[in-house]
């Protein structure tokens, strides 16, 4: 086998598969796809790296270490590829939330302009004022000449009505 000879590897071969293959399923414990797929895959080592052994118990000793590796490898391999799977998974499940966050969000943003554009002048310009130019209660208490308790409490009940308002339209579709 070491020379390349084809008979050589048919008489290992008619030795050792049947051997090999009883070995694997009980380390798989009888599953008989994977041990399939891993004497495969030692055949081909096997080939790939037969030397000149002293004797058939340690050329029996090589080739177990041999099929216990291509076990291994390829029980790694599945691993890495369910791995991939999960994340790839998680990946495109994430995307969607995204989505439908972000349709939420449109739905949300529409509400909310709809029922600003529904308040009484005085709320809306107090609202405009602390939230989208974000000025200071302080300064805008200074501006309409009242206390900042006062106009902390118009913002309370101007935030109430329109949360309730919101919540009125998301309840309604």
């Amino acid at each position: 086998m070491v020379q390349g000879d084809e008979t050589a590897y048919r008489t290992f071969h008619d030795a050792y598969i049947e051997r090999l293959y009883r070995y694997l399923l009980v380390v798989t414990s009888g599953d008989e796809e994977a041990t399939r797929e891993a004497l495969q895959s030692a055949l081909v080592r096997v080939v790939r790296h037969i030397r000149v052994f002293r004797s058939e118990g340690v050329f029996w000793s090589w080739l177990t270490v041999l099929t216990r590796s291509a076990l291994s490898d390829q029980f790694r391999k599945r691993r890495r590829y369910l791995a991939f799977l999960e994340r790839f998974t998680w990946h495109s499940q994430a995307q969607q939330a995204a989505a439908d966050d972000s349709e939420a969000d449109a739905k949300l943003a529409a509400l909310l302009e709809t029922n600003l554009g529904a308040l009484p002048l005085d709320e809306r310009r107090l609202l405009e004022a602390k939230y989208f130019e974000r000025r200071s209660v302080h300064d805008i208490a200074g501006d309409l000449g009242l206390s900042e308790k006062a106009v902390d409490s118009r913002l309370v009940r101007i935030r109430e009505k329109l949360k309730a308002a919101i919540l009125d339209g998301l309840t309604h579709e």
